[in-house]
């Protein structure tokens, strides 16, 4: 029987959770120099058509339709066939099983758009087009099945509320070798490498906090007390991260920053992402804590080991997702999502969220690199160095953010 308060419910965050990707794109626009900002941008737009494409034709099908060894899904829905108006008794069994399917292509069109901070202001649009398509479906469509659509991962008891694993970490990781395939900027001597637009960078911000109570609150698929708990949780956890960053980098830096505040925000949002559903509001706001000094001292680590992870992706999403996957396995309790972890005795979980996160951080390394080495033999992955100091704006869209 379809639910229309639940209906009504996933149509909302899934709305909720497409306006994060605008809230990206403002989020990196805001961070990167001015020459780039329609580039990262326009990066970020672009995930929304294709792989929305993508998995009307075959990804839906992919992560969702009945298991293949645990592996990937088969053809069974691609086109959406048989996902119509009906529930589905395994995904959506109070809701349309085509509200569902939106829900879920909001959460696919995010995850790429994440890796874009990390080659901000140098990669080459056609190349990053290619890699658009071949991350989605060799890294997000097999992680996603593992986790979440019957999958080998889910089988063995691996939970993952909202994405910690499937999107944050997947991304997260994918950013490293996108920084050491690609290679550092070219800063010119007398260049202001600082955010050119602080502004849009709070926008941003607003857009992507406000979006994830959709993000979280929506992964419970219907109206109810675990919806509940996952959006006060989802609050909780940015809040007092936000403030834990801004203690941590005031003390460290000497004066408060606005984006450090924000910065920190995120990060609590990505901790939270795979536990909101399975946890008190208590462990909410260590977790909230947890996450700012993980990802604060992981960036600093970035910065002596001189990585140019541009928008630090791998310091928020991938170190975030990893943190937020653990402690999964740490504060879950049995009355909120139905298994325990290491606070009720049960050490098993713990290990499942470990050898879970492990085995995605790898893959993920693994086959982002590949792809690059592949993809750069045909398009080279990297602009020239003559397009990247004149700016990716004007050298490829022929487009300027601003015209004064």
């Amino acid at each position: 029987m379809i639910n229309s308060g639940n209906t009504a419910f996933v149509l909302i965050s899934a709305a909720l959770v497409c306006l994060m990707t605008p809230g990206l794109a403002f989020f990196y626009g805001g961070l990167v120099r001015r020459k780039n900002t329609l580039s990262i941008m326009t990066q970020c737009f672009v995930s929304m058509g294709v792989v929305t494409a993508i998995w009307v034709v075959c990804g839906f099908s992919l992560v969702f339709g009945p298991d293949v060894h645990g592996l990937i899904g088969n053809l069974d829905y691609a086109f959406l066939n048989g996902v119509g108006m009906a529930p589905n008794s395994t995904y959506a069994p109070t809701i349309p099983f085509i509200v569902f399917f939106i829900f879920q292509v909001m959460f696919a069109v995010i995850a790429p758009a994440l890796i874009t901070g990390a080659f901000a202001d140098r990669m080459n649009f056609k190349s990053y087009l290619i890699l658009l398509v071949c991350w989605s479906f060799l890294v997000y469509i097999p992680v996603a099945h593992w986790v979440w659509g019957g999958g080998f991962l889910q089988q063995m008891g691996v939970k993952d509320f909202a994405g910690g694993l499937v999107i944050h970490l997947t991304a997260g990781i994918a950013a490293m070798p996108c920084v050491l395939f690609i290679g550092k900027r070219h800063i010119m001597p007398d260049e202001d490498q600082s955010p050119h637009n602080i502004t849009y960078v709070a926008l941003g911000a607003g857009l992507i906090w406000f979006g994830w109570f959709g993000f979280n609150g929506g992964s419970a698929l219907a109206a109810d007390g675990v919806a509940a708990m996952a959006f006060v949780n989802t609050g909780i956890a940015a809040s007092i991260a936000m403030v834990t960053w801004l203690i941590i980098s005031w003390r460290q830096e000497k004066s408060p920053s606005l984006i450090g505040m924000l910065t920190g925000a995120v990060a609590g949002l990505v901790l939270i992402t795979p536990a909101a559903g399975y946890v008190q509001p208590w462990a909410a706001i260590l977790i909230g804590i947890i996450s700012s000094i993980v990802c604060y001292f992981a960036i600093q680590k970035r910065k002596t080991w001189g990585w140019d992870d541009a928008l630090d992706v791998w310091g928020i999403h991938g170190v975030g997702g990893i943190a937020g996957s653990i402690l999964v396995g740490v504060f879950a309790e049995s009355q909120i999502g139905g298994f325990s972890g290491l606070i009720e005795g049960n050490t098993h979980q713990l290990i499942i969220q470990l050898f879970s996160v492990l085995l995605i951080a790898a893959y993920s390394y693994v086959v982002t690199y590949a792809l690059l080495k592949v993809i750069n033999a045909f398009a080279p992955v990297r602009v020239s160095k003559e397009v990247e100091i004149r700016g990716l704006d004007l050298s490829i869209y022929n487009e300027q953010a601003y015209k004064i």
